[in-house]
């Protein structure tokens, strides 16, 4: 089965988490062709990267297919990918099929390790609705099992048993 990487993002900061009353900040995404997976650590520039042990998103997914949905069901003009904040943008798999499983792609090793639930900023950063739409489909949280670089492109999606 093949995957395709359609962009990857870092950011240095947190814009949402831990600023519940306090208004969004505002770091910025940076768009990468490619990016440095460390095993158990994350991607090396996230502001995720070495964040606590055995972190559950080391590294996120969110689909294409779902952001074209959401654009159309909330009648929404082109949303910027990057505002949803995870890492990369794919196309060709349900991510939710993931969670509880190892899979590879290009012969990075992952475990899938739960949905990437949306929260309310989600109405602020993408539009009205956003939050309530994304349950169930917001993306997917993994943990690094390999260390490898992943790159923009059509890969091999290979998936593993569950854990």
């Amino acid at each position: 089965m093949m995957i395709k990487l359609l962009r990857i993002w870092i950011s240095k900061g947190h814009d949402f988490k831990g600023r519940h009353g306090k208004g969004r900040m505002n770091f910025k995404t940076e768009s990468r062709d490619m990016v440095e997976l460390v095993a158990n650590r994350g991607i090396k520039g996230d502001r995720y990267f070495d964040y606590k042990p055995d972190f559950k998103g080391q590294i996120t997914f969110f689909s294409e297919e779902v952001a074209r949905q959401l654009e159309q069901e909330l009648e929404l003009s082109s949303v910027d990918r990057s505002a949803f904040r995870r890492n990369a943008l794919v196309s060709g798999t349900d991510l939710n099929k993931l969670v509880g499983r190892k899979f590879t792609i290009g012969g990075v090793e992952f475990s899938g390790s739960e949905e990437c639930a949306p929260c309310y900023w989600m109405d602020e950063a993408i539009g009205p609705g956003t939050h309530e739409w994304l349950k169930g489909r917001g993306g997917l949280r993994c943990r690094i099992l390999t260390g490898g670089e992943l790159s923009l492109g059509e890969k091999k999606l290979s998936i593993g048993d569950e854990l």
